[in-house]
């Protein structure tokens, strides 16, 4: 069963900025290279946040109004979301603008968690790094996007061939297998209940799938905790 994973379609040749890089020459990277995003590293390559182009508008924005210095009972008064904003208005590097945590995948996770990490976190724009969190590559949407890109039959078709044929050893048509827009649906009836959650689980993972809508019965609960 092919599972892509986010090694096979990220970008090795990243570019990145220390902490104490300025603001400007951030700004100046992002538009000589053509990239809305970059991550932010230590000496040693670990990575501690990443800086967009929406952080770079927030800054200017921020910035370009004077405003009174704000009292420390004020500021301890405003949201995390208003002292977030009041800090990058003052930002003179990269350590003070980035977006921290990073949010970070691994070369071996599939481009799916990856998708589904993107769009659950909100973000365009994954550092991959390795066991130690230093940075090995990075991963757009529009890497994954190729893999979004499936046909629906195609997915159908695999999910016939390695779901139920390869894996539970069914006919192909012993479920009924749908696929609109990337989500599939399973209807049927099975004997148990084990094999109705490795169905869902491995349609799950395969390239090309959003979602997978449950319409699956069994005869034997073999997953109910024994008693006695």
């Amino acid at each position: 069963m092919s599972e892509k994973t986010v090694g096979s379609v990220m970008t090795r040749n990243v570019i990145s900025v220390r902490a104490d890089t300025p603001f400007k020459q951030v700004a100046r990277l992002l538009a000589d290279h053509g990239i809305s995003g970059l991550p932010v590293v230590e000496e040693d390559g670990r990575v501690v946040g990443v800086i967009s182009e929406t952080d770079l508008m927030e800054r200017q924005a921020a910035g370009g109004t004077p405003t009174e210095s704000p009292r420390r009972t004020d500021l301890a008064q405003l949201t995390r979301s208003a002292r977030r904003q009041a800090a990058k208005a003052e930002a003179r590097t990269a350590g003070q603008l980035m977006t921290e945590p990073p949010v970070t995948v691994h070369a071996d996770d599939t481009v799916v968690r990856a998708g589904r990490t993107m769009l659950t976190r909100h973000v365009e724009r994954l550092p991959v790094v390795d066991e130690a969190d230093r940075l090995v590559g990075i991963v757009t949407r529009r890497d994954l996007l190729g893999a979004f890109l499936r046909p629906d039959e195609e997915i159908r078709q695999e999910v016939m061939d390695e779901v139920l044929v390869r894996t539970l050893w069914l006919t192909p048509h012993a479920i009924d297998v749908s696929v609109d827009e990337g989500v599939v649906t399973l209807t049927g009836h099975l004997e148990r209940r084990s094999e109705a959650r490795i169905a869902l689980a491995m349609a799950r993972r395969l390239d090309g799938v959003v979602d997978v809508v449950d319409r699956l019965t069994h005869r034997l609960n073999d997953m109910r905790p024994r008693t006695g």
